[in-house]
């Protein structure tokens, strides 16, 4: 609730002074204003200023105070620039200045209100979500980082971690797991596989839990906080589990359904994107305009991908190399393509044919998937589904230059195949935006 509210203030201050504003000004002028073409108007506006606050991280940013009303500031200036932009293309004043820029003013110091408010909503959750981990060491250190990483679903904070060995009990007046959990005042205890095997220790567990102290997995505590799954469960739990577009075919008629009609819309907007593309290239990145490369997709098939080409033609037919994000081969106007994520647009393409989802792991190219799957037997499971043109460890790591990245991605991509939902691919096409409007992620 103390993580929701703010994000429904936000909502609201920017409705509301945009409305507000709106029936200041009638009244003023003696119009009616929702009998007029300003009252359309206003809506876009408000959708607007929604998509440029979400984007730029409100109310979920990190700060508060100065921090947060300059953070405001800058957002809610390209929020006001982009309606006049609107405007002037229009040629017609469609909403009075008084509306654009005193709703920008009014809700500077109201974002900052609720950045700070967020800010201190996760500090409180993150005091109460103090973990005790039972388990070896290097799981607990790895535990620590995966929560320190700034990419956690929930916020915690590991008070305590202790060894199986330690936390077992050797005589029933003894529990020195429960008198640990009482001491650091922690309010989830995760047991690691070798904690879980061991009789005493879930004693002492089931103990704790009727005190109301919450007892994970380590497997389940990975997906509950951290939106993945454990390295170390991956093999485990590999066919453990429905994936929906495979065992539920109402699931796998919307998805394409749903496909269709988005990348026919997506192959209108192609159209003046391709000129644009075309005049940069003449420009600065002169070469041929599409770029193909072969892709592994649902059930091994291979097809080609289309992109626009960001990279130096004579050097693009390298394979055998990760592409990296700063990669020395990308053009400077193919480095503007791939920040605007319009690279991809031509994808479009991909979807309508059917290679492509909106949403599903990311396709890699053939060699490493034959490199991968001989290094990690359950990496092919991902193939079972349509790759996408985003997915959830898209939007939770970024971009994957190595075998290192393509291991910890899998860990996203099995938590998308056992949580794979309508509900969840709206999740990533949202966070999606924010990370092509704004910041990465969450």
């Amino acid at each position: 609730m103390l993580r929701a509210l703010p994000r429904l203030l936000v909502y609201l201050g920017c409705a509301g002074s945009v409305v507000g504003l709106s029936l200041i000004h009638a009244a003023r002028n003696g119009y009616d204003y929702t009998d007029s073409y300003r009252f359309a108007w206003s809506i876009a506006y408000i959708s607007i200023l929604l998509v440029v606050t979400y984007g730029a991280g409100f109310p979920d940013i990190a700060g508060r105070g100065i921090r947060a009303a300059w953070q405001a500031v800058v957002t809610l200036a390209v929020a006001a620039l982009a309606m006049s932009a609107v405007q002037l293309f229009v040629g017609d004043a469609l909403l009075p200045r008084f509306v654009v820029f005193g709703a920008a003013v009014v809700l500077v110091p109201w974002l900052a209100l609720c950045a700070t408010f967020a800010s201190g909503g996760r500090a409180r959750a993150e005091d109460r979500a103090r973990v005790l981990f039972v388990g070896g060491a290097d799981e607990a250190e790895a535990l620590r980082r995966e929560l320190g990483g700034g990419s956690a679903e929930r916020p915690a904070q590991v008070v305590a971690a202790v060894e199986t060995d330690k936390a077992r009990s050797e005589r029933t007046d003894e529990q020195p797991l429960v008198d640990l959990a009482v001491q650091t005042r922690a309010g989830v205890v995760v047991l690691a596989r070798s904690a879980q095997d061991d009789a005493t220790i879930i004693h002492q567990a089931a103990s704790l839990h009727e005190r109301g102290i919450r007892v994970r997995t380590l497997s389940l505590f990975y997906e509950q906080w951290l939106g993945k799954l454990p390295l170390s469960e991956l093999e485990r739990v590999s066919l453990m589990f429905d994936i929906s577009e495979v065992h539920r075919a109402l699931y796998s008629r919307v998805t394409r359904a749903v496909d269709v009609l988005l990348s026919l819309v997506g192959m209108v907007v192609l159209v003046p994107i391709t000129l644009v593309v075309i005049v940069g290239n003449l420009l600065g990145n002169r070469g041929p305009l599409f770029y193909t490369q072969p892709r592994v997709g649902k059930n091994g098939r291979v097809f080609e991908i289309v992109k626009f080409r960001t990279m130096r033609p004579a050097t693009t037919g390298l394979v055998n190399e990760w592409t990296t994000e700063d990669d020395p081969r990308i053009t400077p106007f193919g480095a503007l393509l791939r920040r605007a994520h319009i690279d991809e647009s031509p994808q479009m393409l991909n979807i309508f044919k059917g290679d492509l989802s909106l949403v599903g792991p990311r396709p890699e190219q053939p060699h490493y998937v034959e490199e991968l799957v001989s290094k990690l037997p359950f990496y092919d499971l991902r193939h079972l589904v349509r790759p996408g043109l985003t997915g959830w460890a898209q939007v939770k790591y970024g971009y994957a230059g190595s075998e290192s990245d393509a291991l910890e991605k899998l860990q996203y991509e099995f938590y998308y195949l056992r949580h794979q939902s309508l509900s969840l691919d709206a999740l990533v096409l949202i966070r999606t935006l924010r990370s092509v409007i704004g910041r990465r992620g969450r």
